[in-house]
């Protein structure tokens, strides 16, 4: 439905699930509350990016439906580093809109990048998981039935949002999560004796 150039949006995916398989396998090392704070540090840099961009300090796309040469160099590795830190939680579609737009893409051809990125990092990073003992049940049942409504207000009410109001409404929940995630981290540090 979305015009993408197959080099661009191959590429992207892979390597989106290339960071994902090598962020699983560090992030599940790591203790609670540096996730935490790297979740609130990327997300608030995000809000920020989302921002600059809904305001017009940042480009917000051009007309490419693909890259190549230098561009698409850094597309790639763009991509790689939101595979990896999906694995800490932050989400892959606001950062790759971002990532697109600001190498001149049109926006919209960064939805199938975005889509196909997460469809298919989320079974390796699941699997490598999975395989090391970290994931938490509970969670896993609360984000899909969170998610089931999600699907149906993004289908039927984010989409018909002009590009500029769901960029600052991405902004928005983006800052308030990093304050919110940024503020447990350090509680916790306040909480563990010396």
């Amino acid at each position: 439905v979305v015009e993408v150039e197959p080099i661009t949006l191959i590429g992207m995916i892979v390597a989106a699930v290339v960071g994902s398989y090598v962020g699983a396998g560090l992030v599940s090392r790591w203790p609670t509350q540096r996730i935490q704070l790297g979740m609130g540090l990327c997300l608030g840099a995000a809000a920020v990016l989302t921002a600059a961009q809904a305001a017009g300090a940042l480009p917000g796309g051009g007309e490419a439906i693909g890259l190549t040469g230098a561009k698409l160099g850094v597309a790639l590795f763009g991509n790689f580093v939101l595979g990896v830190l999906m694995t800490i939680g932050i989400g892959l579609y606001g950062p790759c809109l971002v990532l697109v737009s600001i190498l001149g893409m049109n926006p919209a051809a960064g939805f199938p990048i975005m889509m196909g990125s997460c469809a298919f990092l989320m079974p390796f990073a699941s699997d490598r998981f999975i395989r090391l003992g970290k994931v938490d049940p509970k969670a896993v049942v609360g984000n899909i039935i969170g998610g089931l409504p999600a699907v149906f207000v993004a289908a039927y009410i984010v989409k018909s949002l002009p590009l500029s109001a769901l960029r600052w409404l991405v902004a928005v929940v983006d800052a308030y999560t990093a304050i919110t995630l940024v503020m447990a981290a350090r509680r916790k540090v306040v909480e563990e004796p010396a």
